[in-house]
């Protein structure tokens, strides 16, 4: 594998590793919750603190009252008359509709002068007395000094009317209870007597608000009544004058005398087809005499004319007992009867037809003044129902302006309250205690969520998948001198035995081969590293092992301000030729042990770790002690880390506790893995006891080399 391919391992190795603990665990969250249980619960009680002083100190009792009203969806009528203003209907857009009624400003105006509410400071906060020094003071007080403080000007009465209405109708509510037709109205205010008193009145107002609209109603319809009556009088004595004047001015008819005209018009009819009937029989009667005589032949004759007596005459002349004469004279007699039955028929039909036409003008002269008449008479009535209708509503109307009833009814009266309804203490109290924990688990969540650093080290053995060698606590010393001073007079101390801890894990990274020479280094400086190469080389100087401890970070140079070494020379004096290891090395009787520091270099650094004499030095130096411990400049700082790192066994890698950044740290083990370096393990540096208990992780006790964890 190549050097840019276990670099990439790495980097994608710990994204996925930081994307395993971006996955929700719950565990891991109760977990979370419970290291931080003192900070959620001391939020929970300056919670309840505030909410126990805002209850008990700063809100203000609140008193609620109800008044109960019922909608009247049938009403009983006191006479039994169609009401003029029919009662409300009952449906839910009629209650919503009385809901809203209730809640209006009309009502809302009346109850504030009913009440005499502008005289209330707590809905008039003109009359307030302003007696602190609050927020909106200091304001005030700033805009005067600057100049920008407008001058007081006194509210309208209109406006100071508007203004206390608005806070009336807030400290009112109304409801409608569910599946039925009642209205609760509600008040809430700083005194018992007023709530229930607002609630009462609104109930007040609201019933006899009902009974003057429909009063109003009432008086509106009677006056639109009597003028219409009056109308409508005028219009029905108009229309019977005029029928009284059309039959003055007409023969006197009906429609029964009509139709006994056509009756009569019928017969006459009728007996002009009788009278032309017995015309045309006369006239055949005479055709057939008539031509009988022609013929000379009395049978022919007495035939025709079908007459007894003329029959016995012809007989009597047959038996010759009398002559022709008196036939001929009784048959001149029936010519002329049938001739005068003829001349009377005839004579009849034109009497009758001229009765017919005189008959017939008369029909159609009445009937077309009977069709005005019985049109004028229509009219008459139709103005004579539309006035009696409309004078009953009127005499309704008149007596409904009596006995108007409400369409609405009060249930039951709002009493006065004996306790608050607010502020409702057990519950706020109780809310205060939800928030105080909700806050608490927030901030715990939201300062783990947004930690950049490491603070346990099996977090930071999961995160990068470095072995954790050692967790090395802070020690208790202002000055760095001071901390040598205070593992030596404490060696059992808990910084003495994580470093003893530290050793044991370097010296078992490799059995088979112990490391002899081993380096410290960082991401940054100050996180702990030069202090764990003094005390990991004064502790395994303490086993009576031969020990060299090198300043590796010549830049800054820091071993002075732990050991007391007179000699300027060190490090770079020895590559350079200049003098030789016995010349400049320095021997520590106090710590037992051989420290070599660092001086200015000429060249840089870096190349100078790089040369063939450094490698060669550290041969020797191989030969000659039992471990080499190098202190070198931070990774991300410098390269010398990097080229130091070639040539020695086993690199420990400080992270300073709950300070580096996860990045920063990902940087510095990156940089080794693109030369070819693997870092041997980490070191969990200046772990603060009581930062772990800050933060919920127990207390500080015995080590884990490996895992990182202390037990009490």
């Amino acid at each position: 594998m190549t050097s840019s391919e276990q670099s990439s391992f790495s980097l994608s190795s710990m994204i996925g590793r930081e994307r395993e603990d971006d996955e929700i665990d719950l565990f891991e969250l109760v977990r979370t919750l419970w290291r931080g249980k003192w900070w959620i619960l001391l939020t929970t009680f300056i919670a309840m603190v505030i909410g126990g002083y805002y209850a008990y100190r700063i809100a203000v009792p609140m008193y609620t009252a109800s008044a109960v009203v019922a909608l009247e969806s049938r009403q009983e009528q006191v006479v039994d008359i169609e009401s003029v203003m029919t009662g409300l209907s009952g449906d839910q857009a009629t209650i919503n509709t009385e809901v809203e009624v209730l809640k209006s400003r009309n009502l809302a105006h009346k109850l504030v002068l009913a009440l005499d509410l502008l005289d209330d400071p707590e809905f008039n906060t003109a009359l307030r007395e302003n007696t602190g020094f609050s927020v909106g003071t200091l304001i005030s007080l700033i805009k005067g000094v600057l100049g920008a403080q407008q001058p007081v000007t006194r509210k309208s009465d209109e406006a100071l009317l508007e203004a206390t209405t608005d806070r009336l109708i807030g400290a009112m509510s109304i409801s409608n209870v569910r599946q039925s037709y009642v209205f609760r109205i509600t008040a809430v205010t700083t005194s018992p007597t007023k709530s229930a008193a607002i609630a009462n009145k609104l109930a007040e107002l609201y019933i006899l608000d009902q009974l003057e609209v429909k009063f109003e109603a009432t008086e509106q319809a009677t006056n639109w009544l009597t003028d219409r009556v009056s109308q409508l009088k005028d219009e029905l004595e108009l229309a019977e004058a005029r029928v009284k004047e059309f039959n003055a001015g007409t023969e006197l008819i009906s429609a029964e005398a009509l139709e006994a005209m056509n009756r009569q018009l019928k017969d006459l009819r009728d007996r002009i087809g009788e009278s032309e009937t017995a015309a045309e029989q006369g006239e055949a009667q005479l055709r057939r005499l008539s031509d009988a005589l022609e013929t000379g032949s009395l049978e022919a004759m007495a035939a025709a004319a079908q007459d007894r007596t003329l029959e016995r005459v012809l007989d009597m002349i047959t038996q010759g007992t009398t002559d022709r004469d008196a036939f001929d004279t009784r048959y001149g007699q029936i010519v002329d009867r049938a001739r005068l039955e003829r001349d009377r028929a005839l004579a009849q039909i034109d009497t009758l037809e001229g009765s017919i036409t005189d008959l017939e003008n008369r029909i159609g002269s009445q009937s077309t003044d009977l069709v005005e008449l019985q049109q004028l008479q229509r009219e008459a009535e139709a103005s004579r129902l539309i006035y009696e209708y409309f004078l009953g509503r009127l005499k309704e109307t008149s007596v409904q302006q009596g006995i108007q009833q409400a369409d609405s009814r009060i249930l039951s009266n709002a009493v006065v309250p004996i306790r608050p309804s607010a502020p409702r203490k057990t519950m706020i109290l109780a809310m205060s205690m939800i928030l105080g924990s909700l806050v608490g688990a927030g901030a715990i969540l939201l300062r783990e969520l947004t930690q950049n650093t490491f603070r346990t080290a099996e977090e930071l053995e999961r995160i990068t998948g470095y072995t954790v060698m050692g967790t090395v606590p802070k020690v208790p010393a202002k000055e760095r001198a001071k901390i040598l001073e205070y593992v030596l007079e404490k060696p059992t101390s808990q910084a003495a035995e994580a470093i003893r801890n530290l050793r044991t894990s370097i010296m078992l990274s490799n059995v088979d081969n112990p490391p002899k020479v081993v380096m410290s280094t960082s991401s940054l400086p100050s996180e702990g590293k030069t202090t764990h190469s003094l005390l990991l080389a004064l502790n395994v100087a303490a086993l009576g092992k031969r020990v060299l401890l090198i300043e590796g970070d010549i830049r800054r140079r820091v071993f002075a301000k732990y050991l007391e070494v007179a000699s300027k020379k060190g490090l770079v004096s020895i590559l350079a030729g200049e003098m030789s290891f016995e010349e400049v090395v320095h021997h520590d009787e106090r710590l037992g042990l051989d420290v070599l520091i660092g001086e200015k270099p000429k060249v840089n650094a870096a190349d100078l770790y790089a040369s063939e004499k450094f490698n060669a030095f550290l041969r020797d130096m191989r030969h000659r002690y039992d471990l080499i411990i190098i202190d070198t400049p931070p990774v991300l700082v410098v390269p010398d880390a990097r080229v130091i790192g070639k040539q020695v066994d086993a690199i420990i890698y400080s992270v300073k506790w709950d300070s580096t950044a996860k990045t920063q740290l990902a940087a510095g083990l990156n940089m080794f893995e693109s030369v070819g370096v693997k870092v041997t393990g980490l070191v969990l540096s200046q772990v603060d006891p009581k930062g772990l208990k800050r933060y919920g992780y127990g207390n500080y006790g015995s080590y884990n080399t490996y895992s990182g964890y202390y037990d009490n």
